[in-house]
């Protein structure tokens, strides 16, 4: 059975940590941008193109919930879902999960809202969320929940 999340696998360096060992949390949005950002590489490669014309892809929030603590060369699973598809804006779900012989841990939880924009850096307007990119994003809807604003 196929994942209803897309994985971005990360193995904690010491550099992401602080001086007591544990990572810095600034690291788990990096994570999120980073997990976006392959999602773009792996399944929406049209969609990375048009991000190299003029598509915007512009984070208007993010936030993360930590609820256990993680340190170097842990073994993390960062676990992006759609929650959210309108006509220019979407928001993502990310799972931070650790694991460890095949234990799974869930230590942080996060989300992010994107707008869709096209234009010069002067005059960006909203612009509707590509075709490519709702498409390549379906196979990870969160389930149950309505996806708002689009043609069925």
């Amino acid at each position: 059975m196929a994942e209803d999340y897309f994985e971005y696998r990360h193995t904690v360096g010491f550099e992401e940590t602080n001086l007591v060992g544990n990572v810095y949390y600034v690291n788990y949005l990096r994570w999120q941008g980073r997990c976006r950002e392959l999602f773009l590489y792996q399944k929406a490669p049209a969609v990375l193109a048009e991000v190299q014309d003029d598509l915007k892809l512009f984070t208007l929030k993010v936030d993360c919930e930590f609820f256990a603590e993680i340190t170097a060369f842990d073994e993390l699973s960062i676990r992006m879902r759609l929650s959210e598809l309108g006509q220019t804006q979407l928001e993502f779900t990310f799972d931070y999960v650790k694991v460890t012989g095949g234990v799974e841990v869930l230590v942080a939880r996060g989300r992010q809202r994107i707008a869709c924009m096209r234009g010069p850096n002067t005059d960006t307007v909203p612009s509707r969320i590509p075709e490519a990119l709702a498409r390549a994003l379906e196979p990870y809807a969160v389930q149950g929940r309505v996806l708002t604003g689009r043609a069925a």
